[in-house]
């Protein structure tokens, strides 16, 4: 079938198609304009009208009547189904107009919409207010816990409380701050569908053909669908390329409006020769004020970025409900433990070998911040909470069963009616278990476990919160959180000259020295992700003439060679053993590089200069070693 165009009225009910060109006739004169006059009587005309009536005209193609001349009867059901095809066509013309006459409602209030506005002066101020009220009047509970566990308990449920219903709020928020635009987006998707729709009804119309199968029907609806999608993407580029027109229209104004001004210019120089100077040293004495200026600017905005960087993302009221999330658990565990016993009955023994149940807030909340890459709420870490808790502490019950024997001691004595008696009393050994609870509590310690669940990435950022307590060391004051970390500057030290005349420990000096002020971070090992004590004095030596590859205190104390403490030199290294628990009690702990006079610097927390003559280093020390 060849195919045909057509053209949709915008104003006509129906949408009827422009009639067809008639072809012309076979003597080659034009064909007549009179109308087509199916199933009405005209004159007949000479037999050439005849010979064009017994060729099938355009217009028969579009009926359903076997009878192209229109001498069958009427048919009723076919005018019902048409009346009814008329209606379904006018409701969908109908429908389609309502939808975009919504349609350029919604993107009229969308485009009256204005941005949110950033909070002034005093709403920050009034937050900031709020903020410290706050916080006083959580920290005067957090006093009062220790002294009622109702309150405790109470607190707890208020702060996950007030975290939801904060989650709530923004929803809600941001709900209506979208609505306009998701509205649009809505009736958009509609007004596509509704003029496919259409079309495909007034194209059924005038061809009664494209009903008659399912899948024809589909396809028609789906090829007119994407016309119009097709058509929203080109009046999208035509907006474009007029913005663009215009855009170029404006650049040639500009030019010619330049050429103008430096063609007045010259003139104005040559002129007045000395007035001209004096105006350009002006000019020059703007442009070096102007660039001192920028300059300034550029600094602010980089120290402004890297404030923002290393500033815990979340709001106060999140991070201190996260913090009493993961405190309430270690205080359920708490309570495991305390009543172990009761909860756990029929126990001959109870043995406990328990590690003491505490955890650094700002390592908590520094690693929820690096591992969610940026702002976060309560409801949000949930997860990651039970997931580090449960990481950090591993409860281990064991139950041994002994068989062990008592004595048990009968009564076999026995008298008879003749006043006889015999036996008497007799022992004799029962075996029966016994049952031994062995309960092992182990606290892996929360700062060891980012370098098992985060990339270099992760820990590079986890490094730089815990190096600036997030810009916020008021968040968790000592008096309330004892386990908190504090900010603290690193030691310095003046090494002697003549130390340093040594060239491979100047070197290694020279290379430590670039990380003082680094905070500790287990199982770093690059200045990206910071260090712990092996990862740093690694480092050092492999970038100050060595090639020993990342090593732990163990394998560098194996690589040296043992000194005494009478014969160690600046350059050697010190180790220290049972600074934590260790799986090998007997190896060495801590590693860091003499530098002479009782001094070494190290990857405490943070990277320093100490002096070893302590009394908490003198107890831990193991020895020196001298490197290869």
């Amino acid at each position: 079938m060849g195919s045909r165009r057509m053209r949709f009225g915008g104003g006509g009910q129906g949408g009827a198609a422009d009639a067809p060109e008639l072809p012309p006739r076979p003597d080659g004169t034009p064909p007549d304009d009179t109308p087509d006059t199916y199933g009405q009587k005209v004159p007949k005309q000479e037999s050439k009208l005849r010979h064009d009536k017994e060729k099938s005209r355009h217009s028969d193609r579009l009926r359903h009547d076997d009878k192209p001349d229109g001498g069958g009867k009427p048919d009723p059901k076919a005018d019902k189904k048409a009346a009814r095809e008329g209606d379904k066509l006018d409701k969908s013309k109908l429908r389609m107009e309502k939808n975009s006459e919504k349609l350029d409602k919604a993107k009229d209030k969308l485009s009256a919409k204005k941005p949110p506005k950033k909070p002034g002066i005093v709403k920050k101020s009034v937050n900031t207010v709020r903020t410290q009220a706050w916080l006083i009047a959580h920290g005067k509970i957090y006093q009062a816990e220790s002294e009622n566990v109702g309150i405790k308990a109470a607190h707890r449920t208020e702060l996950a409380g007030e975290a939801t219903a904060r989650g709530g709020y923004r929803f809600v928020k941001n709900r209506i701050r979208t609505a306009p635009a998701r509205r649009v987006r809505k009736l958009e998707k509609q007004n596509i569908k509704l003029k496919a729709d259409y079309s495909y009804r007034a194209m059924a119309k005038e061809n009664p053909d494209l009903k008659k199968k399912a899948l024809s029907k589909y396809l028609h609806k789906r090829r007119i669908k994407k016309l119009y999608q097709k058509q929203a993407r080109e009046a999208t580029k035509k907006g474009t390329a007029v913005a663009a027109k215009a855009t170029k229209k404006s650049t040639l104004v500009t030019i010619a409006i330049t050429r103008r001004i430096g063609r007045a210019i010259l003139v104005f120089v040559k002129t007045n020769p000395k007035l001209a100077l004096i105006i350009l040293a002006l000019i020059m004495l703007v442009v070096i004020i102007n660039s001192c200026v920028s300059s300034a600017v550029t600094i602010g905005n980089s120290l402004g970025g890297a404030v923002g960087a290393s500033t815990f993302p979340s709001e106060d009221s999140e991070m201190l409900a996260a913090e009493a999330a993961y405190s309430a658990l270690e205080d359920a565990l708490r309570y495991q433990l305390d009543n172990f016993e009761a909860l756990n009955p029929g126990h001959d023994e109870y043995h406990y070998f328990l590690d003491e149940i505490w955890h650094d807030p700002y390592v908590l909340i520094s690693i929820l911040s690096a591992w969610h890459e940026g702002e976060w709420t309560l409801e949000e870490v949930q997860g990651t909470i039970a997931m580090l808790f449960d990481m950090q502490y591993t409860l281990t019950v064991t139950v041994i069963v002994e068989i062990r024997y008592r004595t048990e001691c009968y009564d076999d004595s026995w008298t008879d009616d003749e006043g006889n008696s015999g036996g008497g009393t007799y022992c004799v050994e029962v075996p029966y278990e016994y049952y031994i609870c062995h309960v092992t509590l182990d606290n892996f310690n929360l700062s060891h476990l980012p370098v098992y669940i985060m990339g270099e990435g992760g820990l590079s950022r986890y490094a730089v919160y815990m190096a600036t307590l997030g810009n916020r060391p008021d968040l968790f004051p000592a008096y309330i959180y004892p386990y908190a970390s504090v900010l603290r500057d690193y030691e310095r030290y003046d090494i002697p000259p003549e130390a340093l005349s040594d060239p491979v420990f100047a070197a290694m000096i020279a290379e430590a020295e670039k990380y003082l002020g680094f905070p500790y971070v287990w199982g770093g090992s690059n200045p990206n992700t910071s260090f712990d004590c092996s990862g740093f004095v690694s480092w050092v030596i492999n970038n100050s003439g060595w090639n020993v590859g990342r090593l732990g205190a163990k394998a560098l104390y194996n690589i040296c060679t043992p000194v005494s403490p009478a014969n160690a030199r600046p350059g050697d290294l010190i180790f220290f053993w049972r600074t934590y628990n260790a799986p090998d009690p007997n190896a060495p702990t801590h590693v860091g590089i003499y530098v002479g006079n009782g001094m070494m610097i190290h990857c405490g927390n943070p990277i320093s200069y100490t002096s070893v003559t302590t009394t908490y280093w003198q107890n831990h020390f193991y020895g020196y070693g001298r490197l290869p």
